[in-house]
């Protein structure tokens, strides 16, 4: 009996060594001492996101069973690297797109091709930022500065320039015929726009345009969305004064800008609370802020159509386990220090990336839903373009653009 007591009490000593050493283990990982896990070298500090309850949203998203956007065609594959928004000009040619290696360029048909049109930086050269399908790699993210990566694209259809949101060199533009652009705003409130996203013109020639993070540049955009932090902002460009002002702040990575018609009010997406928002310009509700849409993913960029409808570029799906992670800041602080890539946490929680494009009705009612839910066509998804009976469809991350036939 003493035998089997004594065997008792070293077996219970070894359970509380074993349950102090994985503690001590969880805890070395945890502080991520060597910075292995995706957070690493980074003042990761997780907030609650304000964001609607999964089930809420899902419940009430129509879904494309067809998943039509899968039955578009990829076009220019590997000649285009990173072509986030795609615009024509006002006499119809194009598109026009900005890429991961800093410039912007045109498609002049099928003699030519894929031309240069602008670049935003005049350190730009063919030895350091023309990269081909590397573009698109984490290999280019070093460079990026120097290069520039423009983003959201706009034409001013009186006078035929080219207004650009480029990531590090802020708002620019660039003439009818192209060559280097010319910033216009650079910094606000003496500091530097850190990540210039998307804009869109007023018809008075205000240019606003989102500032995505006041913390990290478009390299560090995951920690965005990973913290939650709300430092994002709706700038506005006066050309005659020269003037930047802060229209809204507090913003949780403010991505696609789009005005609406008759110029009322602007609808903007929040990626990271995954919504379509809108701040009217006139009448009795001028300056306030509404909800549009609570949506199933990541949304990035806003495009109008002829008709005054918006189509909106959603990065797919949330999931039940990411919604536990986003409502409970402590969980993310551990969960993203541990010593795995990104994509392999990602895939513990449900997450699978395919895009999802969606077309709303100026009071917000959804009016078509068309999916890629095998990631066949577009796995992400920028923006929406509708012209000419097609849908242009834009993707930050990969070398291809895709079209289909609307409606």
């Amino acid at each position: 009996m003493e035998k089997k007591k004594r065997l008792e009490e070293v077996d219970g000593r070894l359970q509380q060594h074993l349950v102090l050493l994985l503690a001590i283990v969880l805890g070395f990982l945890i502080m991520d001492p060597f910075d292995m896990s995706p957070v690493g070298g980074h003042d990761f500090r997780p907030v609650k996101n304000d964001i609607a309850p999964y089930d809420q949203v899902m419940e009430s998203w129509p879904a494309d069973n067809l998943s039509r956007l899968g039955l578009g065609n990829l076009e220019h594959v590997d000649k285009v690297f990173g072509p986030e928004s795609l615009e024509f000009d006002p006499l119809g040619n194009g598109p026009y797109t900005g890429m991961a290696d800093g410039r912007i360029v045109k498609w002049a048909g099928e003699g030519r091709g894929w031309v240069t049109f602008a670049l935003v930086s005049r350190d730009w050269s063919e030895k350091l930022c023309m990269t081909g399908k590397d573009s698109t790699t984490y290999k280019q993210w070093k460079m990026e500065a120097l290069c520039g990566r423009p983003l959201g694209l706009r034409f001013d259809k009186s006078s035929g320039n080219l207004y650009i949101a480029d990531a590090y060199y802020g708002l620019m533009v660039v003439g009818p015929d192209g060559g280097l652009a010319t910033p216009l705003s650079t910094h606000m409130g003496g500091e530097p726009i850190l990540f210039a996203n998307d804009l869109d013109i007023h018809s008075n020639g205000s240019i606003f345009f989102t500032d995505t993070s006041q913390k990290y540049n478009r390299v560090n955009h995951f920690f965005i969305m990973l913290e939650g932090e709300a430092s994002g902002r709706l700038l506005r460009y006066d050309p005659p004064t020269k003037s930047t002002h802060i229209v809204l702040d507090g913003l949780a990575f403010p991505n696609g800008v789009q005005l609406s018609k008759d110029e009322s009010f602007l609808l903007f997406t929040e990626t990271t609370n995954c919504r379509l928002m809108k701040l009217w310009l006139k009448g009795e509700k001028k300056g306030k802020v509404e909800l549009v849409a609570n949506l199933p993913g990541f949304p990035d960029n806003i495009r109008i159509n002829e008709q005054g409808q918006f189509w909106v570029a959603i990065d797919c799906c949330r999931t039940k386990a990411q919604e536990i992670l986003t409502n409970n800041p402590w969980m993310r602080s551990v969960y993203f220090r541990l010593p795995f890539q990104m994509r392999y946490l990602a895939r513990i929680m449900g997450m699978k990336m395919y895009s999802v494009i969606s077309l709303f009705d100026e009071q917000g009612k959804i009016l078509d839903v068309l999916e890629d839910k095998e990631g066949v066509v577009m796995k992400l998804v920028s923006e929406v373009r509708e012209a000419n009976g097609m849908l242009w469809i834009g993707t930050v991350a990969h070398n291809h653009i895709a079209t289909l036939p609307y409606p």
